[in-house]
């Protein structure tokens, strides 16, 4: 069967420009799909994350949203300094949430829908990220492979833009109303290899577990063999287990 899909480009004021934006699916639980470092909104389908993912979309389990992100001039470009990197971030992350989600909710005609997020790489960091910081708005995240310590990106440079932009940094000191919203209205799933080009990202998915754990926020931690490596491969497999158990019942 034929999945649906549109290209959209949306006006945003807060990156200055219109946006790459895919949809896949006729309805079901809306996922936002963060992409890697390579930042296109077509990454999934090019790497066949699209179709592996058939079955769900045909049964209108869930419908994805495929955005493009500032990656590159936010976390991967070295040649500016951090301080002014992280602006770009800010900006990616106001178009998101105040233009990005109200535009899905309209498509899915239900104004307070609550969304999934989930990205491999570094979009499993924009995942995480999102849901801890909104809650309200992103109910479950699926993580693979991610990086959550983001100085990582910086050379260790952090200032509070940064901080509250890093998982692994503030995290740890989450409390009162904010921790229990998160608590009560999101779950993270973290998934990791343990096999090549997974350095980095298996250490700090452990220690993201942990924190969670520690602070007794839903998760679920999922860490596979050391045959398991850094690549679409294995995302394909991990994002159908894990999209299949949360919506595809």
């Amino acid at each position: 069967m034929e999945i649906p899909r549109k290209h959209e480009l949306i006006p945003s004021q807060a990156m200055g420009r219109r946006m790459h934006l895919w949809r896949y699916g006729w309805f079901g639980q809306p996922v936002v799909v963060f992409p890697s470092a390579a930042g296109f909104a077509h990454e999934w389908d090019a790497h066949g994350m699209v179709e592996v993912l058939g079955p769900l979309l045909a049964a209108g389990k869930i419908k994805l949203y495929c955005s493009e992100s500032n990656v590159s001039q936010a976390w991967t470009r070295k040649e500016d300094h951090p301080s002014l990197r992280i602006k770009r971030h800010q900006a990616f992350e106001q178009y998101v949430v105040s233009e990005l989600v109200p535009f899905i909710r309209q498509d899915c005609q239900t104004e307070d829908l609550r969304l999934a997020a989930t990205g491999c790489s570094l979009g499993g960091f924009y995942a995480a990220n999102f849901a801890l910081k909104y809650p309200d708005i992103f109910q479950w995240s699926l993580c693979m492979s991610g990086r959550y310590d983001l100085t990582h990106f910086t050379d260790g440079f952090s200032n509070l833009d940064i901080y509250f932009n890093n998982p692994l940094a503030y995290t740890p000191r989450l409390d009162g109303d904010h921790l229990e919203k998160i608590r009560q209205r999101t779950h993270l799933v973290l998934v990791c290899g343990q096999g090549a080009w997974e350095e980095g990202c298996i250490e700090e998915t452990i220690a993201l577990a942990d924190v969670l754990e520690t602070k007794k926020i839903p998760y679920r931690r999922d860490i596979w063999g050391r045959d398991v490596s850094h690549n679409w491969e294995w995302w394909k497999r991990q994002a159908l287990m894990h999209l299949t158990h949360a919506f595809g019942g």
